[in-house]
């Protein structure tokens, strides 16, 4: 059983900081949302580490928007339905497709330099786009070019208050509505922050496997916390991996972004031999969730842990100019990228599933909102398209600004809130141990490729850590922990419940997809059954 609060306490002994609109994260979404935010009201940014220090930063590929003459959002829309197999919501990429190219001139408005070419701005292909849309900057490093402008801005900004090195234990809800957040400071005190409108922009789970291509503070905060809240949680089954990271003794999972078999990489086995054309048409270019499995079925067919990424029939010129980032990191452990084929396989890489919520990223408790890769707002479906998801960030942050300027403020007086389980201090194993144990057991029967027996088995395993929840917890460390055991269950239960394979959730004793029974999505909320609801995509 999962508790709603982590925690024991009682609000009123707490004290209070009061603000207009609480943002928690500082990615894309939460530095965005925050600057425009801020242009109304007073905002607190909340981040567990720095500003810095997000999935964002590690964004490589670009940011997709329809800026090309020969482009046009209903290209950028068909090429996204086709990669969420059938689960996107169709109201809401229309909202993405058509409202993301703004998105981009804001961004540049906000001090973003994406790459020019010849005057314009420089586009390039990802796998399963139709079209050049990709947007970049200093060629591989996008995301981190992103956070640094907006970074810059928030700083600048009187009406932002940002808190560094804090973290967001639990949302503070009664009755369907959230009143703001409970926190840990520095210095380990705790304080309520209350606020008219909370928005999670706490980013993704990658750190729920062993492999995989996110930061240290990807920990599923943000959905294991709305989660508690009693938020519905929408589609967990749909972790997507990326195909292609860095895999070589010593070196971090690093990503190899797609846009490299967008400017003509090719995949190799370690016989040196092609393979795509085996498993599809657009063979390299291929949607992502079928050119990792690809990947993992070469691998076994040739018993080893790795393929090749090969782009050394393109100039080098070529190669370091566009792929800066790339090229100096895999230099860095003897490995260069325009001369040498790049050791490469799979790992956890993007949460499709998260906070469900409608088109202005309203979650379904009143005053909580969800906005970037926590969210589930339907674009994304069964597999997210290559470089959609920095532009849902911007698009559906500045949906959930103009939404919160219609909210009033929480009335006076705090409301009579506590949570006692009288929770004791115990002998917790080694909170490093357990995680290690909980990506393990995610990487072996929860990963690329599933089915029933496995997805028990990780929920039997996984079932024993409950009585972590009944522990007194103290340390960020074991906050992130809990959230990672709570999301991970969600990622479990919602794939024995979906007995298909579509997108990134792939069954071996249910290889088909199902549109029969499953174009549906699953839903999930705390002290009720799994429920189900059918996908609008048409």
């Amino acid at each position: 059983m999962i508790p709603s609060y982590l925690i024991d306490f009682e609000l009123s002994d707490l004290p209070v900081v009061e603000t207009d609109v609480i943002v928690i994260g500082s990615g894309i979404a939460g530095l965005y949302t925050a600057i425009l935010a801020s242009e109304h009201q007073r905002v607190l940014l909340i981040t567990k580490k720095s500003l810095l220090d997000s999935n964002t930063r590690y964004a490589q590929g670009g940011i997709a928007a329809v800026t090309a003459e020969d482009d046009s959002p209903l290209y950028h829309r068909q090429d996204t339905l086709l990669a969420g197999a059938g689960l996107c919501s169709s109201t809401a990429v229309d909202v993405l497709v058509n409202e993301g190219p703004v998105g981009v001139q804001e961004l540049i408005r906000l001090g973003t330099m994406f790459d020019v070419e010849n005057g314009e701005l420089a586009l390039t292909k990802e796998g399963a786009h139709s079209h050049r849309r990709i947007l970049h900057a200093n060629g591989d490093a996008t995301g981190y070019e992103i956070v640094r402008a907006l970074s810059i801005q928030v700083e600048m900004l009187h009406n932002i208050e940002v808190w560094d090195d804090h973290f967001v234990i639990d949302l503070i809800t009664e009755d369907g509505e959230c009143h703001g957040a409970l926190v840990q400071m520095q210095d380990g005190k705790r304080v309520f922050v209350r606020g008219k409108a909370t928005v999670m922009c706490a980013g993704g789970a990658g750190q729920l496997y062993r492999y995989t291509t996110n930061p240290e503070v990807a920990t599923a905060d943000g959905v294991a916390m709305a989660y508690r809240a009693g938020a519905e949680i929408r589609d967990m089954e749909f972790i997507q991996f990326h195909p292609t990271a860095l895999s070589y003794p010593g070196a971090p999972r690093f990503l190899i972004s797609e846009a490299v078999r967008g400017e003509g990489a090719v995949l190799r086995n370690i016989k040196g031999e092609r393979f795509m054309h085996k498993y599809h048409d657009l063979m390299e270019l291929a949607p992502r969730d079928i050119v990792a499995r690809a990947i993992v079925s070469e691998m076994e067919e040739t018993r080893s842990t790795f393929v090749y990424l090969d782009i050394t029939h393109e100039s080098p010129e070529m190669v370091k100019h566009r792929f800066p980032t790339i090229y100096e990191t895999c230099m860095q452990y003897g490995l260069d990228l325009s001369t040498d084929w790049i050791p490469v396989s799979p790992a956890a890489h993007y949460m499709m599933g998260g906070i469900k919520t409608n088109l202005y990223g309203e979650s379904s408790l009143r005053r909580l909102f969800a906005c970037g890769e926590v969210s589930s707002t339907g674009v994304h479906g069964a597999n997210r398209l290559a470089s959609n998801s920095l532009s849902e960030a911007v698009v559906y942050g500045r949906r959930i600004v103009e939404r919160i300027r219609t909210i009033a403020p929480q009335p006076e007086g705090l409301p009579a809130i506590g949570h006692n389980l009288g929770r004791k201090d115990g002998p917790l194993q080694a909170i490093v141990e357990r995680r290690l144990k909980l990506q393990k057991v995610m990487v072996r029967y929860a990963g690329l490729r599933r089915n029933r027996e496995s997805l028990l088995r990780a929920s039997e395993e996984l079932g024993r850590q409950l009585p972590f929840f009944q522990s007194s917890l103290t340390k960020r460390e074991e906050y992130e922990f809990a959230n990672l055991l709570t999301a991970s269950l969600l990622v479990v239960q919602g794939a024995i419940r979906r007995e298909e394979s579509r997108g990134a959730h792939y069954r071996e004793d249910f290889p088909e997809r199902n549109d029969g029974t499953w174009q549906r999505h699953v839903l999930h909320k705390r002290d009720q059954e799994m429920t189900e609801e059918i996908s609008d995509d048409v």
